[in-house]
């Protein structure tokens, strides 16, 4: 399936989560943003977790929730990765003293809570929303929207 229109998985176990986030991790690239929306506990950080570990290489890497530092920094094969969790932050005005520029100029980013970018969301950027399935506690429902250039690269980059 290409992913230009976006995608929609239902009913997720852990397992099958985890193999989304390692093409994720396949599938990005330097200067790639990646948002993670969803309410607490739905899995953002998980997903992240999951991410990082596939794409370092790394089953015990630890990457924990960046809650209270805001950001958090991890070197990967494929360079910098940056994972934001924007929970605490009070003003949009804040993303610049967390290394909001050198992270769109020189890394990954991964960003739970995107809404708080106000008008720093950029113009190009992959949308994962990740919600509780009906089904069970332990099972998620994911929706992945691309925007701007992400529509054209999806659709020939992305297959699942």
């Amino acid at each position: 399936m290409s992913i230009k229109n976006g995608l929609v998985y239902t009913d997720l176990s852990r397992e099958a989560l985890g193999k989304i986030a390692a093409k994720l991790a396949d599938f990005v690239r330097m200067g790639d943003v990646v948002l993670l929306e969803g309410n607490l506990g739905a899995g953002k950080t998980e997903f992240t977790r999951i991410f990082l570990r596939h794409l370092t290489g790394k089953n015990d890497l630890s990457v924990p929730s960046p809650t209270f530092t805001l950001v958090q920094q991890y070197d990967t094969p494929k360079g910098e990765v940056w994972h934001f969790d924007l929970y605490r932050l009070e003003d949009p005005l804040e993303i610049e003293e967390i290394g909001w520029t050198e992270a769109l100029t020189h890394g990954i980013s991964l960003i739970e809570w995107p809404d708080r970018l106000g008008p720093y969301l950029p113009e190009d950027y992959l949308r994962l929303k990740l919600d509780f399935s009906e089904k069970g506690e332990d099972l998620r429902n994911i929706s992945i929207t691309p925007h701007g250039t992400y529509q054209t690269r999806a659709a020939t980059d992305w297959k699942i």
